[in-house]
């Protein structure tokens, strides 16, 4: 017998990946227009910014779910720009880490403010408990997998 709710959960899972899609087709304009960055360029410093002490490349590309390939490619245009710096091991010459510089994090801390009130924005039709909802909605379906 087949799951009553089966064809609903399926137009559920379609409008939220049109929200996704939306939302992040937003925020890359707008990294784009403002900041003159990408969206891949800011999950790094992001995920750079998370981890302060540094992080080896290979934890960046996990972290960001990307393959060391992309992650790669991304850093050097970013340690080109000043904004990362790669350290080796001292351990092991194969790894390498990578953190911010000081004028990446005072990058970073301006791109972050600028993105939450875009992102801010972009759900401002959603109420406080909207959001709390749709928020506790969203960690039990993540629950469930």
């Amino acid at each position: 017998m087949s799951d009553p709710l089966s064809k609903r959960r399926l137009k559920l899972w379609v409008r939220l990946l049109g929200v996704t899609r939306s939302a992040e087709g937003e925020l890359r304009e707008f990294l784009r227009v403002r900041h003159d960055t990408t969206l891949p360029r800011f999950d790094v410093l992001a995920a750079l910014w998370r981890r302060r002490d540094g992080i080896s490349m290979s934890d960046l590309s996990r972290m960001l779910l990307v393959s060391n390939g992309n992650a790669t490619a991304v850093v050097d245009r970013l340690e080109k720009d000043g904004l990362v710096r790669r350290t080796p091991s001292d351990a092991d010459r194969r790894t390498i880490y990578v953190a911010l510089t000081p004028e990446g994090l005072a990058r970073f801390d301006r791109y972050a403010a600028e993105h939450e009130a875009e992102v801010n924005r972009i759900f401002g039709a959603l109420t406080e408990e909207e959001v709390d909802l749709m928020t506790d909605i969203l960690k039990r379906a993540r629950g469930s997998q």
